[in-house]
């Protein structure tokens, strides 16, 4: 019950400044999508209070429901799979220990961004990097599964 309560009063916490912020704060869903995607929905036909509707229904849903759907929808895990970024560290690779570089086969840099240490002796280098669901890059070492945050450099 306390865990439910806890949910509830963070997402409140994270809904109720959205929706007291001035109209022109939140870009909306007009905002968000671009012309040819807002037209092919068909959202110029509501009217605006439809579409104040619709803005509210969008921010609860972001602060609520998207991170629970982002974990068990598989549809959704496909389309993360499509915007991942897929390559091979350049050898020599050994590991990372704070601040390492990553030199990609792709020509991307990256660079750790936390603390932490992890000694690789396989030959496989490939990697994912995706985005996580607070916007940071991870990075994972596919063949022994191991992950580390990352940014980019290059």
């Amino acid at each position: 019950m306390l865990k439910q309560f806890l949910a509830a009063a963070t997402a409140l916490a994270i809904i109720l400044p959205l929706a007291a912020q001035e109209e022109g704060d939140f870009p909306g869903v007009k905002g968000l999508m671009s012309a040819q995607e807002y037209e092919d929905a068909g959202l110029q036909k509501l009217n605006p209070e439809e579409r104040k509707a619709l803005d509210a229904w969008l921010l609860r849903y972001t602060a609520w429901d998207a991170p629970e759907i982002l974990k068990t929808v598989e549809e959704v895990k496909e389309v993360e799979k499509q915007l991942s970024i897929e390559s091979s560290i350049k050898p020599p690779f050994k590991g990372w220990s704070t601040k390492t570089y990553f030199y990609l086969e792709n020509g991307q840099v990256w660079q750790q961004r936390t603390a932490g240490r992890y000694y690789y002796t396989g030959e496989d280098t490939s990697v994912r990097i995706t985005k996580n669901s607070l916007g940071f890059y991870e990075m994972e070492l596919l063949a022994p599964g191991k992950s580390v945050d990352v940014k980019r450099v290059k």
